[in-house]
């Protein structure tokens, strides 16, 4: 059995910000490989960070960004909600507000979760999915399973969620959230955003 040294523990918490304690189990857990004990550590956090953001927690703190595109054509608000206001003056909340405002601007979603896409708007697009899976003559018993996945498809490009993240495509909105919850330590919420563009007739906004 491989012995865990104060050292290994010390590079390790300073690879990862974890706890000593975490980081010395994570260690005995890996047989002190610190390449496996970090991915350990992550998906300890992310584990820790699925049940916060499925607790109902309350989050009132938070705050409001906002992008400006360079023309200033093109503005976005929006606001992130998180428990205490602790948090939401840390350097990894921020910095997640400012990527997803930067992200909304540019791949420009429409709606934050895929509940919030009205049963109207899910039900045309079904429905002509439909009539072109049918039109480009695929058989009937897979008609289905074709039109699930093209609907997959149309949410990622308007739920801001299920985007891939502008400056990372290996992940989505989502995880990316995931991980913030798992650094910071506490739930967060995208709660709402609008999308301002010069000369349109109204702005999108989305949320709530």
């Amino acid at each position: 059995m491989v012995t865990i040294t104060a050292q290994m523990v010390k590079d390790l918490r300073e690879m990862t910000g974890a706890g000593p304690l975490d980081c010395k189990k994570a260690l005995e857990q890996t047989e002190g490989n610190l390449d496996k004990a970090v991915e350990f550590l992550r998906d300890k956090g992310l584990a820790r960070a699925a049940k916060k953001l499925s607790s109902g927690r309350a989050m009132n703190e938070g705050l409001i960004e906002t992008y400006l595109h360079f023309n200033r054509r093109l503005g976005v608000l929006v606001e992130v909600n998180c428990e205490t206001d602790f948090v939401a003056n840390t350097d990894q909340f921020r910095q997640f507000v400012k990527d997803v405002a930067l992200h909304i601007a540019n791949l420009k979603p429409l709606y934050v979760k895929r509940e919030h896409v009205p049963s109207a708007i899910v039900q045309a697009e079904r429905e002509l999915q439909r009539r072109r899976v049918l039109e480009e003559g695929k058989p009937e018993a897979i008609a289905d399973k074709i039109i699930d996945g093209r609907m997959e498809k149309f949410f990622e490009e308007i739920v801001l969620l299920e985007q891939p993240f502008l400056k990372d495509d290996e992940k989505t909105i989502s995880q990316l959230l995931s991980e913030t919850v798992a650094g910071v330590g506490e739930a967060i919420e995208i709660r709402r955003f609008a999308v301002f563009t010069l000369g349109d007739s109204g702005e999108a906004d989305a949320g709530e």
